[in-house]
């Protein structure tokens, strides 16, 4: 009996009933089959072997794609259980769960031995000896009461936990590779033979099914690609990025600091904060000609404000709260409420309108201990916020400003970027009309600009869509930082109206926008795309005087009371070392200019220049040098 198949390009193909996804592929060319890791039935992923039985739409799902790699990874999880319970014993070792997650997988195992970064070696020549086996992987269907049956007699508690927890009518599966099986889902690869390149990257711990009031178990996370070459790639990214770390460059250089006393809120040192003032007063600028009006607002207000808000609704579990005189406030995680507070102060015009007001607002937001990590995830931060109220007519050309404004400013930093646009989530607040409107307006500016953007289902604000930029960085990673706003929900809300040109009230629209994001965020990931070395303008000391001998200290101070009267950042290294040591020290501490000052510099009002990365200048005249670091400066180099 033939069945007929529906192909990805729209062709239809005729099979005899039980053609299996891998003849198809083989059928349509023999490099297909070959790069063929599994395949879709009606859009569900199924195992290269599975028979088709009736007519269906069939996709193959091949090694270069998403899923085909997120197949790959998944099966060297289960290649790195299967030689991790040959080394230690079939019972001695519980399995949790092994995920695919962004540029590898994990799996979270219960073992009585801590286990080393030595162990994870053993474990690797381990699961190249399996990969050599070539050993078959094979799906079986089992019943509930079968799969108890199967893992009691394992003594492996937490595969039966997650048994109990699977719907009722779920199908139960269960996949083999020689002595060795494991309940999963898959999809997953013919054989252990197809999998070629892979590392174990660390070890660390993890609570089961991330529950504090369950038993931590060790967690092993590793990494696997189709080829060498591509593996050898990511692991020089995974250490570029370890050098380029912010808490250890942070550190190093002084910029920021934590505490257990603030668990998440980070210290700014007087480096980190130059750092953070020259960032501010950049943005600060470009926004005075650009007509923004600069406000500040109370870290702290009644909690009914953020139940007028909506944020009591969809944000409450992230916020802090407090009792003041026995009413209930809560410290503010976002500035919003308080720009819609500003605007309502007064009666307005639409001749006022655009009216943007823009704030440098600490906010804070709960975050869970596990997910704090330096200054990218914290419990209180700085937003460059700024709040537009707009007539419904000038939403398109106030977006299109802001639009320029993001991409100058990170022109500045040399950053590319991509946009999405993020529609509707599910916790949304306000009208299917409203909703409609916002989105189809932030599309219209895409459109009507040709910028290049991708849909983001789902992801934008509970009071409005959005349109999110993007960053990459030296390592070509993305950071979400910019973001512009629409919100025709907050003036209904707040009742925000103005007086229309009829004499008429009328009701604005808001844009939120930030171009930062969070300034500590936004620190953060600078200090790993610059791996330190930050720009001169931004560079918290910009020239380091080195004196050859104690003899020219005088002179030291001289030329950085002149550098200084310039706007020009410096220091001196008054410490009785050789010049060598002084210079190397002052590289690592990523001085972007050295004024080397001795004899022959005294005598002729000079200094001899280097530079961090190791170019020497020579002699130059202190005038000639303070113009050429103040160009530099004021071209934001």
């Amino acid at each position: 009996m033939e069945i007929q198949v529906s192909l990805p390009d729209g062709s239809m193909r005729r099979y005899l009933k039980g053609t299996t996804v891998e003849q198809i592929a083989e059928s349509i060319s023999p490099t297909l089959k070959k790069n063929a890791v599994a395949g879709k039935i009606g859009g569900k992923a199924v195992d290269l072997n599975q028979p088709i039985e009736a007519d269906a739409e069939v996709e193959i799902i091949t090694l270069d794609s998403r899923e085909g790699l997120e197949i790959y990874r998944h099966s060297t999880a289960h290649l790195m259980a299967q030689a991790i319970k040959r080394i230690y014993g079939n019972k001695a070792v519980k399995l949790g769960i092994g995920p695919v997650i962004e540029d590898g997988f994990y799996y979270d195992i219960d073992i009585e031995k801590p286990l080393s970064i030595e162990d994870l070696a053993a474990i690797e020549r381990e699961m190249a000896r399996i990969a050599q086996e070539n050993l078959p992987i094979i799906r079986r269907v089992v019943s509930r009461k079968e799969a108890i049956r199967i893992f009691e007699e394992l003594e492996d508690p937490l595969k039966l936990e997650l048994i109990r927890d699977l719907p009722e009518d779920a199908v139960i599966s269960i996949y083999d590779q020689g002595e060795f099986f494991d309940l999963c889902r898959g999809p997953h690869l013919p054989s252990t033979g197809r999998i070629k390149a892979f590392k174990l990257l660390n070890v660390s711990g993890a609570y089961w099914r991330g529950d504090s009031d369950n038993k931590m178990l060790q967690r092993i996370y590793g990494t696997a690609f189709p080829k060498i070459a591509q593996l050898d790639e990511h692991l020089h990214f995974l250490e570029e990025a370890k050098k380029r770390d912010h808490r250890k460059l942070g550190k190093q250089l002084e910029l920021f600091m934590f505490s257990e006393e603030a668990p998440g809120m980070p210290f700014y040192l007087p480096k980190g904060m130059t750092i953070r003032t020259e960032l501010e007063n950049f943005a600060r600028e470009l926004q005075r000609r650009r007509d923004y009006e600069e406000v500040r607002t109370p870290l702290m207000m009644n909690n009914r404000v953020w139940e007028q808000s909506g944020h009591w609704d969809h944000y409450k579990d992230n916020m802090y709260f407090t009792n003041v005189d026995e009413t209930k406030y809560a410290l503010k995680p976002m500035n919003c409420p308080g720009h819609m507070l500003i605007f309502k102060n007064k009666l307005r015009s639409y001749r006022d309108l655009p009216l943007r007001i823009s704030e440098f607002g600490q906010v804070h937001r709960h975050e869970f201990s596990g997910a704090l990590n330096g200054m990218l995830r914290v419990r209180t931060f700085c937003q460059d916020d700024a709040h537009l109220f707009v007539l419904p007519e000038q939403i398109e050309d106030e977006i299109g400003r802001i639009i320029e404004l993001i991409d100058h400013m990170y022109q500045v930093f040399g950053f590319e970027y991509k946009i999405e646009l993020s529609t509707r989530p599910e916790d949304s607040m306000g009208s299917d009309e409203l909703w409609e409107q916002a989105e189809r307006s932030l599309q219209n500016v895409l459109d009507h600009r040709g910028i290049d953007y991708r849909i983001n289902e789902g992801d934008g604000a509970f009071y409005g869509p959005k349109i999110d930029f993007h960053i990459l960085d030296a390592l070509k990673r993305s950071w979400q930082c910019g973001t512009i706003q629409l919100d025709f929900q907050m003036p209904e809300k707040f009742d925000l109206t103005y007086v229309g040109e009829d004499g008429e009230k009328h009701r604005p629209v808001v844009i939120h926008r930030a171009v930062y994001g969070s300034i500590d965020r936004f620190m953060g990931m600078l200090t790993e795309h610059y791996a330190g070395a930050f720009p001169l303008w931004l560079s918290p000391v910009q020239a380091k005087l080195l004196p050859v001998s104690d003899n020219y200290i005088d002179y030291a101070y001289q030329v950085k009371k002149s550098l200084e009267e310039a706007g020009i950042r410096a220091e001196i290294d008054i410490r009785n070392e050789k010049l060598g040591y002084k210079i190397r020290e002052a590289q690592l501490e990523k001085i972007p200019y050295m004024l080397i000052v001795g004899e022959n510099e005294k005598n002729s009002g000079s200094v001899s220049v280097r530079k961090r990365n190791g170019e020497d200048l020579g002699m130059s005249k202190m005038n000639e040098m303070i113009n050429r670091i103040s160009n530099e400066i004021a071209a934001k180099q």
